[in-house]
């Protein structure tokens, strides 16, 4: 085996790291047993040469994109049956959620996998408004890929207001059936993916009518296409939505229906349900739907979020390592571009987000489980602050990463703008989180009232749960400012205290006047996002900090950790500057003393830089960018990627004597 040649400058960058990368991999990861159990995977399927690109995505037709995203999904599975054989283990969720999304899903699947609402939606769907039985008869198929599930709730006129959804379902009790019907164009199910022509099931949205009376949307198992010839049934009109700016192999696609008929026991009745003669049984509450719609937010901020801004400062950070321009002093030659305390601030602070997000999204993932289990025994306590916290970090996370993902991609100059960077499929799958399960604006307004809510209550003496426990305690600005952590959170505390309270008080004011409560909440929707926002982010703050008082934690990494949560805060901060003058201890003349702390903390993390993104641990095969590759051969790698060209195949196209030689001799 040729030994591979590492760039000098990458090289040397890699010799400064002064801690443990394999104690950062291992935190981040969630212990060394995860490590090498995910590394196991990577091996197993990520360099299964079966799943390399004989060319690349962008240079196949639409159609093509397709067919090889089918290809691979199909393969995929088999793969999965195959590691289960060879563990001697069942089916995991974590081994579907690392396939399907995050890491290992980006590098197997660059342009999404038509399968993913299968196991994303349909499935947990099916788990957790399915009856006992219902469960019975549907997940055994459904796990076992028997059938193959899409989730279709957003309309070609309706996405996030989903009360607003026009396609109905009217119970026919002579028959026990659903008639469901699309009764205009803009009822037309658009976007779920897979929907195009990948699924043969869905389960469908729609408006239940049941004895002359609308009992608003409830869920209902439909068939699609023939399971044999996969042919649309009658009365389903199907078809896929085209191109994107990302995502085009996941197969979205559009559906109505023409009075399409299902059996009564179709209708998913664990919460509500209709009985043999119409009756309509309420559900004991209507939150207990919320939970798959919280999972897959759950889901997105590490396996979108985290993963994709991780990859792209990782490509980012290593090719400023090697790519030298310009000259700080005269005549001593061209640095490499790390040295440019411009290109640490675009880099550094989306390094300390992407291990924000992972320790965020882990300590988000434990509450999810939790309060899952608390509903199964029917306690609903905890079910309001988990939405409101998977809504805002849902909302934070898509929004800072895609941020960030622009922002790396511009740190690399004109190479990475090419489509082989990774920043283009990086940026649309991402993106695209910003809207999907949930449009940010909305989620945020979402959390903000339960954040006002929040603050009735501790007006009232109420104790608060652990997210919004600080508003009990906030304080007045009184404090004269220091520069270190603990003063950090207390001033995001203090920031998302005020702008919470100013907002519900001009609110509930407004109000009292006799101002209509939903024109008040549109004309501060505004403050109430950035309430919103204030609160994720010192969740954000607070959750980065608390992993340094983990006492199993060396303390060269803690010192670096440090480094790093302190250099997040102080970024956001004085990008929020305003709000944080006006509530918290931070006064005019702070402000100085923390843009030379945001300084020296870039030099600090500066000799760490490369080792922080290799703790990253992220394979050349999963990042997929000559930019970024682990060696540093950039130019070399930029070089051969441009040889895939089908353009580069002969050394003439035949449109030079088709169009160019006939024009450059018309004598125009």
């Amino acid at each position: 085996m040729v030994a591979i040649k590492v760039n000098e400058d990458l090289q040397k960058e890699r010799g400064k790291g002064n801690f443990n990368l394999e104690e950062l991999t291992n935190l981040l990861d969630g212990g060394a047993e995860k490590t090498e159990q995910r590394r196991e995977l990577v091996e197993f399927f990520v360099k299964d040469p079966d799943f390399k690109d004989k060319i690349p995505v962008e240079y196949l037709s639409y159609t093509d994109r397709y067919r090889e995203a089918v290809r691979k999904s199909c393969l995929m599975f088999y793969k999965i049956k195959d590691y289960q054989e060879k563990k001697k283990s069942g089916s995991s969720v974590e081994l579907y959620q690392a396939l399907l999304g995050g890491m290992l899903g980006s590098a197997v699947i660059k342009d999404g996998t038509p399968f993913a609402l299968h196991y994303v939606m349909f499935l947990p769907t099916l788990m957790g408004q399915g009856t006992v039985e219902q469960q019975a008869y549907w997940i055994g198929k459904a796990w076992n890929c028997q059938i193959l599930g899409t989730y279709a709730q957003t309309e070609l006129g309706h996405g996030t207001y989903i009360r607003g959804l026009e396609t109905t379902s009217h119970y026919d009790p002579d028959n026990e059936e659903f008639i469901l019907h699309s009764p205009t164009l803009t009822s037309y199910k658009w976007w779920p993916g897979g929907l195009g022509h990948s699924a043969n099931y869905a389960i469908v949205l729609a408006q239940l009518h049941t004895k002359g009376e609308c009992h608003g949307i409830h869920a209902f198992i439909v068939q699609l296409r023939d399971e044999e010839t996969h042919m649309p049934l009658p009365g389903i009109k199907i078809g896929e939505i085209g191109c994107k700016l990302g995502m085009n192999g996941v197969n979205q696609g559009y559906l109505g229906f023409d009075k399409v008929r299902v059996p009564r026991q179709n209708m998913l009745m664990k919460n509500a349900k209709v009985l043999k003669d119409g009756t309509y049984v309420k559900s004991p509450s209507d939150k207990l739907t919320y939970g798959t719609m919280i999972f897959v937010r759950v889901a997105v901020v590490r396996g979108i979020a985290a993963t994709y801004l991780s990859k792209a400062v990782t490509i980012a950070t290593r090719y400023s390592c090697v790519r030298r321009q310009s000259e700080i002093r005269p005549g001593e030659g061209e640095p490499i571009i790390i040295e440019y305390r411009t290109q640490q601030y675009k880099l550094f602070p989306w390094i300390a987000a992407s291990i924000a997000m992972n320790i965020a999204s882990t300590w988000i993932w434990d509450m999810y489980n939790s309060v899952t289990s608390e509903l199964e025994q029917g306690d609903l306590d905890r079910l309001p602050e988990l939405h409101a916290i998977s809504c805002v970090l849902k909302a934070l996370c898509t929004s800072d990463a895609a941020r960030g993902i622009e922002e790396c991609r511009k740190a690399t100059g004109g190479h990475g703008y090419m489509t082989c960077s990774a920043f283009p499929a990086a940026y649309g799958m991402t993106t695209a989180a910003e809207t999907y399960e949930g449009e940010n604006t909305v989620l945020y307004l979402q959390t903000s009232r339960y954040l006002m809510k929040a603050w009735h209550n501790v007006q009232n003496g109420q104790s608060m749960s652990p997210t919004v426990k600080y508003l009990e305690r906030h304080s007045e600005r009184k404090l004269p400012w220091t520069n270190d952590l603990p003063s950090l959170v207390s001033a995001y505390y203090q920031t998302a205290t005020g702008l919470i309270r100013d907002v519900t008080e001009k609110v509930d004011k407004r109000v009292a006047k006799g101002h209509i409560p939903e024109d008040v909440w549109n004309y501060y929707s505004n403050m109430l996002v950035l309430a919103a926002e204030a609160h994720g982010r010192a969740f954000l703050v607070q959750r980065f900090c608390d992993i340094l008082s983990n006492k199993e934690i060396s303390p060269s990494l803690r010192n670096v950790l440090g480094a790093l949560c302190e250099l997040y805060a102080v970024y956001w901060l004085l990008k929020n500057l305003g709000h944080f003058l006006v509530h918290s201890n931070i006064r005019v003349p702070d402000v100085e003393s923390i843009m030379d702390w945001q300084d020296s903390l870039l030099q600090e993390i500066r000799p760490n830089a490369v080792s922080l993104v290799d703790a990253f641990d992220i394979a050349d095969e999963i990042l997929d960018s000559p930019l970024g590759a682990w060696d540093g051969n950039v130019y070399e790698r930029l070089f051969n990627e441009a040889q895939r060209s089908p353009l580069n195949s002969m050394p003439v196209d035949e449109s030079f004597e088709k169009y160019l030689k006939p024009f450059l001799r018309s004598n125009l």
